[in-house]
């Protein structure tokens, strides 16, 4: 073979070419796809495998997730468990339901989040027939609260915060869903810091600040500005408060009796059943047993008849 006369640091240091890498036949062999919702963009699955994967010691306990979607025209909130098969939805609320305790405008602000989600606890807890020994907190002051073990009686429902994609930035409203569901009684682990109104030089949680944004009041504030500024505007942007009689007074206590009304009765409206009779042009309805062969007979007697006649 050839000999290199120079030393071998030297033979070294001389630049590779560029070589393209091609993507042979056992690059796709070993090639493994993307879940779908990955592929999609839907799922974030190290999100999900946290929230999903129960400790081996618990055996089959269900790990139960506070599942909040906030669509552009309502809110979503849903309590699921995961199992081998797929997902299980034991309850849910719609910030669509509202209307039905008074709450009829602003259906995916801050305090219609709020809302939903005591919404869905009262509710969740009802069913599981917890409501009585787990009420929540009375006073809504914008505190911080989560429900604690009793001496006595069960232990409270508990669920974990399951945000999907969205943005856990500061005041959002994923975390109005969780303060409502929290002061509805439901135990979900969480801290403050994610609350509109929290201070991040002394952190510390203005309660006041909080409190506004869980009774509407910076629509209110915002109404009024808007009013005084551009009232054209204030009048197409408020429309529906306006059709609704709702004025910046008014916020408050339009939550404040939403509140109460949902602590009254969470319970889902049943829906009348209703028989759907759709008819489609030229389709006859099913015929018999009896009806076909009948059938069977009328064209044999025909043919037969025009025979006869011929």
């Amino acid at each position: 073979g050839t000999f290199c006369s120079r030393p071998f640091f030297t033979c070294s240091t001389s630049k590779m070419p560029f070589v393209k890498v091609v993507k042979n036949k056992a690059y796709y062999k070993r090639y493994q796809v993307k879940y779908k919702r990955r592929r999609s963009g839907t799922t974030d699955y190290a999100q999900r495998r946290g929230l999903v994967i129960q400790d081996k010691n618990k055996y089959n306990a269900k790990k139960y997730r506070l599942v909040v979607r906030i669509l552009n025209k309502q809110v979503i909130t849903q309590i699921i468990y995961s199992t081998i098969k797929g997902d299980h939805v034991i309850e849910s609320a719609y910030s669509s339901e509202l209307p039905r305790y008074g709450i009829k405008v602003g259906l995916t602000n801050y305090a219609a989040c709020y809302a939903t989600g005591l919404l869905l606890a009262r509710r969740t807890l009802k069913k599981l027939k917890l409501d009585e020994a787990y009420k929540g907190t009375d006073e809504v002051n914008g505190e911080y609260f989560c429900e604690e073990e009793q001496d006595e009686g069960p232990r409270p429902f508990r669920a974990y915060l399951d945000v999907g994609l969205a943005r856990t930035s500061t005041g959002a409203r994923v975390f109005g869903v969780l303060k409502g569901a929290c002061d509805g009684g439901i135990a979900i682990p969480h801290g403050e810091k994610r609350f509109p109104g929290f201070d991040e030089e002394t952190k510390e949680l203005d309660a006041e600040t909080h409190a506004k944004y869980i009774f509407g009041e910076h629509v209110s504030e915002y109404m009024e500005e808007l009013e005084e500024s551009d009232k054209s505007r204030f009048e197409e942007q408020f429309s529906q408060f306006l059709k609704n009689g709702i004025t910046a007074d008014k916020m408050r206590k339009m939550y404040e009796k939403g509140h109460e009304a949902i602590r009254k009765d969470p319970s889902r409206k049943a829906c009348e059943k209703k028989d759907h009779k759709y008819l489609v042009k030229g389709r006859r309805t099913p015929m018999s047993r009896q009806q076909r062969q009948d059938r069977v007979k009328q064209k044999i007697a025909s043919f037969e008849r025009t025979l006869n006649e011929e």
